[in-house]
């Protein structure tokens, strides 16, 4: 019964293509429509992918920061100071206060402190404004201080 069906069902879709009928008017705007309303809903939805892998590209080089941070502090008994930032991480800082038992090969695995994923550099504070050891941040996509959405503040203590 179902192959009967299906057989009755392709000499209804063949006869159908094979005559000179087209579509017509209101078919093809039906569909055009159809697919502006699809576009205006899902192209948003895939432009934000790259904004929001930058903002986790922070938040991950954020707690790399934290981490190389705490061995520093566990070697030293101190954070570097602002003055001496994160460089203080890659390289043994020359000024007061200079770190007794720095790691020679550093404490982070590359040899230069990275920007932000918008290129701009991360704010390191030591100590913290907002009751913390330490504080960094990065400013976001508008390289500016507070903002919302994508521009807003990445920072290690939130």
């Amino acid at each position: 019964m179902k192959l009967q069906s299906l057989l009755i069902f392709i000499k209804r879709i063949s006869k159908y293509l094979n005559s000179d009928k087209g579509f017509t008017l209101i078919e093809l705007l039906i569909v055009i429509t159809i697919i502006a309303i699809l576009s205006i809903i899902v192209v948003p939805r895939f432009m934000d992918i790259p904004q929001k892998a930058k903002v986790e590209a922070a938040r991950q080089q954020i707690a790399a920061f934290s981490i190389a941070l705490d061995h520093y502090y566990l070697d030293n008994g101190n954070y570097p100071t602002t003055e001496q930032g994160l460089q203080a991480l890659i390289e043994k800082p020359t000024t007061d206060p200079i770190p007794q038992n720095y790691n020679p090969k550093g404490y982070m695995d590359k040899k230069k402190i990275p920007n932000d994923p918008w290129g701009n550099p991360y704010v390191y504070n030591c100590p913290g404004q907002h009751g913390n050891d330490y504080e960094i941040m990065s400013y976001g996509a508008d390289g500016k201080e507070g903002g919302s959405g994508f521009d807003s503040d990445i920072t290690s203590w939130q």
